[in-house]
């Protein structure tokens, strides 16, 4: 039966089928072919052109795969940072608009069997943030352009700036508030001070009105004498005011009760420092978060980088592998005594001691410090703030 005419309805009727998606199962990538059922497949698979290119592939087969491997990523992502740039998207939302174009290029042409293997490898390599859900596996594309880099430095600065004007202009104001209330309190509260002579031997001189010509001698001494009582009063009542001041102040504040503050401020000193963030290059953790799979959960890898403090670039200790985790998906790992580990938290941060021992009902540990200006001297640590070295 000879093939049909190209303006005959048959043929305008399967370039109009072709023109649609077909499944993915029955595509050739090698050849690029697409067939609509098992049996155009299987044909397709027995014919020379096909064996041809099988050929040609099979002498250089990695050639080929990490091809079109590097073709699928690079067109995905772009797809990821094009369309949704840096949102928390679901993994197959886009995958079904990456294979909506008939020129993609196919995943069971990649090395990656499933998207599932896929995304996690988007992961490991630092190029997505995935996590794992019940509805399934979840992107996030990390733009690492330098000009968006550069942006995102400048509205930084720019934030930051608007937050010193605000606080500068807080504090001002806060000054102001506290200047009016001192001087409306000294206003208030008048304070009374004794009556001081600045030159001993100067003579004390009584200026006093005299009343009519007619009063007598007797009665200029009576009055002379009645207003040097009442200054000598006065004198007696501001040295008693002052006196009482002072006992007041003096009452304030017993022996008892500074001693109560001494204490406070050397235990406010002794208090620990402590910071959210733990994270050390060259320490030994346990992964504990189950997103990743039975392979990676409860097995322990070496922290290689630390980025932008709780987050972590880490080396598997059995398999080799590189991971992205948070802070919160490790933990520390206490080594058997007589092993170095490093002092993540507290007084002693950054500091590399030797475990001597672990007090279980304390839940801490005896450290002898290794380094520092304190080298030799033994503290106990928590649990939780120190970790075995690489």
């Amino acid at each position: 039966m000879g093939k049909a005419d190209f303006f005959s309805p048959k043929a305008i009727s399967n370039r109009i089928k072709s023109k649609g998606l077909q499944k993915l199962r029955w595509y050739c990538q090698m050849c690029q072919k697409q067939c609509r059922d098992e049996n155009g497949f299987k044909c397709h698979c027995m014919s020379e052109s096909h064996q041809r290119q099988l050929l040609l592939a099979s002498e250089n087969p990695h050639k080929f795969m990490d091809f079109f491997s590097n073709e699928f990523k690079t067109g995905f992502l772009e797809l990821l940072r094009r369309r949704f740039g840096t949102k928390r998207v679901h993994n197959n939302i886009v995958y079904n608009e990456y294979i909506s174009d008939r020129e993609h290029i196919h995943m069971n042409a990649t090395r990656w069997e499933t998207l599932t293997v896929f995304t996690k490898w988007l992961g490991r390599q630092g190029l997505c943030k995935v996590d794992e859900t019940p509805k399934g596996w979840y992107i996030e594309y990390i733009d690492r352009d330098p000009e968006t880099i550069r942006r995102q430095e400048e509205l930084a600065k720019r934030k930051k700036h608007e937050l010193d004007d605000v606080e500068r202009s807080a504090k001002f104001i806060e000054d102001q508030v506290r200047r009016g209330l001192s001087t409306k309190e000294e206003e208030a509260n008048p304070v009374y001070t004794e009556l001081q002579r600045e030159n001993e031997e100067e003579k004390i001189a009584f200026n006093m009105a005299l009343g009519a010509s007619s009063a007598g001698p007797s009665t200029s001494s009576s009055l002379a004498a009645s207003s040097a009582l009442k200054k000598a009063s006065s004198s007696v009542k501001r040295k008693d005011t002052s006196s009482a001041s002072e006992s007041r102040d003096k009452k304030k504040k017993s022996a008892l009760e500074q001693i109560i503050e001494s204490e406070e401020r050397m235990r406010q000193k002794q208090q620990p420092v402590r910071t959210d963030n733990w994270l050390q290059p060259n320490i030994v953790v346990k992964v504990v978060t189950k997103r990743l799979g039975e392979k990676y959960h409860k097995k322990k890898a070496v922290v290689m980088e630390v980025l932008e403090k709780y987050t972590a670039v880490v080396k598997m200790v059995d398999s080799g592998d590189k991971l992205k985790l948070d802070q919160n998906h490790v933990e520390t790992v206490i080594p058997a005594p007589g092993k170095r580990v490093m002092i993540l938290n507290g007084n002693h941060r950054d500091t590399e001691a030797v475990l001597e021992g672990i007090e279980e009902k304390n839940f801490c540990a005896s450290l002898t410090l290794d380094s520092g200006p304190q080298k030799g001297k033994r503290v106990e640590v928590a649990y939780e703030d120190f970790s075995k070295l690489a």
